[in-house]
């Protein structure tokens, strides 16, 4: 591939990076190339809903990354889970599709400067990108290509869950993605027929080829490679050989927040100081590349059932096996889909202007062991309610460990670093237990096993969040959007780099601050918006 050309080379084949390229190709005679460092997503672990256990805790097609000792949380290193495969991490994600709110956006514009990105101008992008299979539905789209469906999990703990919500004073809604998003309700999931809709199924593989898109994987992009402060073309290992592809019009990093500031720093575009330890050349001083790392802080409660569970009767080895089989073959059963019953945003604490915090119904042990490899019995048959910290206050970073382009990156989350946080995480533990202590639940309870009844204190509380809590694998902002004038900016509102032509950064790492919710959907959303709007202007020339 030395010195062949393209009109836009596209770093990642995430959720962006799928995203843009079909949208490129699909409306002009240009060229695209995307480089992604693993392999194909054709694997039946990730088309298999039910799969997403194994897939996550074998850490399979994973890039295997974990944070630095986090001294909130005892020292403990976090792992960061994030795709290593065609469709990033949108094929190894648990499947749960949320847009966050209206004032989330809102923010962006009226905090950030961020002109065009307010709710009213994002909402048609979400339209554009969505299948939602109820027509005419307020703020849905049921004409684009990522294909969404509406979990009705046949467990009857699911009812009494949503039932117990109203019983302690919350909401309930129908579409939490529609113009009532708090309040409890059934889950919605990428997943189609049975299958996982990702963004390399959803969009990637209806792209164009022939002139249009061209993927190439098992390649390890080292830095961009940039000439006279433009971004010219990338270089990259193709089996321990450096090469090099030139891009006529622009290089589009959708590496994710941890890869794109790393191929950022790598390139000479980032925080001075950190680049000349390093001994890399400083082609953009940035201070704000790697900064502003957040993510949702996640906490759980867990109950041992006093009724079976239906996925834990579905558990013995010779079903296990005839539903993964099913699943894959026609799209029904038991694994088509996952043991996740409803989801809802909630205020702790009332007066609250928005939700400050989210939780997850799991029918199943969610973070347990055995739910991971449920095939092996026998396992705990045990529920979840997992809670998360929707506007985290606390920020981490990403930096270089070393300038070897195949070292991981520092990862530093400083999870509860903040005390905003901490309060927080102890009210979704009470507001759980409050939910729990219903009549509805009681009678699907034999006892809490985590963190258990003793654990009723304040402080009590705080230590099983520091020795238990973690991400819910939603990291964001490494890169993010915003003022010229601001220090740890890195983009404009157009997601083009600060200080270097040519270049943009597409994806989480962009977003100022973090959703309500997953972020696989926002992604998807903010590619579409700036696709649009880059074919409008390619047309315009």
């Amino acid at each position: 591939m030395a010195d062949q050309e393209y009109d836009y080379v596209i770093v990642g084949a995430g959720s962006a990076g799928c995203t843009v390229a079909a949208r490129l190709a699909e409306h002009t005679d240009d060229s695209v190339l995307v480089m992604e460092a693993g392999g194909s997503d054709r694997s039946p672990m990730l088309s298999i809903p039910l799969a997403w256990g194994l897939v996550f805790r074998h850490r399979l097609f994973d890039w295997g990354y974990d944070t630095e000792p986090e001294r909130e949380l005892n020292g403990r290193r976090i792992e960061c889970a994030r795709g290593r495969v065609v469709g990033g991490s949108s094929s190894v994600n648990g499947m749960v599709y949320a847009r966050g709110i209206p004032a989330d956006y809102d923010a962006w514009a009226e905090q950030f400067g961020l002109t065009g990105w307010a709710f009213q101008d994002v909402l048609p992008y979400f339209i554009k990108s969505e299948h939602w299979p109820v027509a005419n539905a307020p703020w849905r789209g049921n004409a684009g290509p990522l294909s969404l469906t509406q979990l009705h999990d046949p467990d009857p703990l699911v009812q009494s869950f949503v039932e117990a919500c109203a019983q302690a004073g919350f909401g309930q809604t129908d579409d939490y993605n529609g113009p009532q998003s708090e309040g409890f309700g059934p889950i919605q999931a990428t997943i189609h027929k049975g299958r996982r809709s990702s963004a390399a199924r959803a969009y990637l593989r209806n792209a164009p080829r022939a002139g249009g898109v061209a993927l190439r994987t098992g390649v390890v992009v080292t830095r961009i490679v940039l000439e006279a402060g433009r971004a010219t073309g990338i270089e990259f290992l193709d089996k321990n050989r450096l090469r090099r592809v030139h891009a006529r019009k622009e290089v589009i990093l959708s590496a994710g927040v941890f890869n794109s500031p790393k191929l950022l720093m790598l390139s000479g575009i980032g925080p001075a100081d950190e680049l000349r330890r390093h001994r890399i050349d400083v082609n953009v001083d940035l201070p704000g590349v790697g900064d502003n790392l957040q993510d949702h802080l996640a906490c759980e409660v867990r109950w041992r059932r006093r009724d079976q569970g239906v996925l834990h009767r579905a558990m013995r080895i010779d079903r296990a096996a005839m539903s993964m089989a099913r699943a894959f073959f026609c799209g029904k059963g038991v694994a088509s889909s996952m043991p996740l019953g409803a989801i809802g945003l909630l205020r702790t604490v009332p007066g609250l202007p928005h939700p400050d915090a989210q939780l997850l119904l799991g029918t199943a042990p969610l973070s347990a062991a055995p739910y991971l490899n449920p095939f092996v019995r026998p396992y705990l048959d045990a529920f979840t309610i997992k809670g998360m910290v929707v506007q985290p206050e606390s920020r981490g970073r990403v930096g270089l460990r070393s300038a070897d382009p195949l070292a991981s990156p520092q990862i530093e989350q400083r999870l509860m670093s903040a005390p905003r946080d901490i309060e927080v995480a102890r009210s979704v533990i009470r507001v759980i237990r409050e939910i729990a202590n219903q009549p509805g639940m009681q009678r699907h309870i034999a006892e809490e096993v985590a963190p258990g009844p003793s654990v009723d204190t304040d402080s009590a509380v705080l230590a099983y969040l520091r020795s238990t809590a973690s991400t819910l694998h939603h990291p964001v902002g490494t890169c993010r959007m915003g003022r010229s004038e601001e220090r740890n900016a890195v983009l404009d509102s157009d997601m083009r780099v600060f200080g270097v032509q040519q270049l943009r950064v597409i994806d989480a790492s962009s977003m100022p601050r973090i959703v309500r919710g997953p972020v696989n959907a926002p992604v998807i959303m903010m590619a579409e918006k700036i696709a649009h709007e880059m074919l409008i202007r390619s047309r315009q020339r």
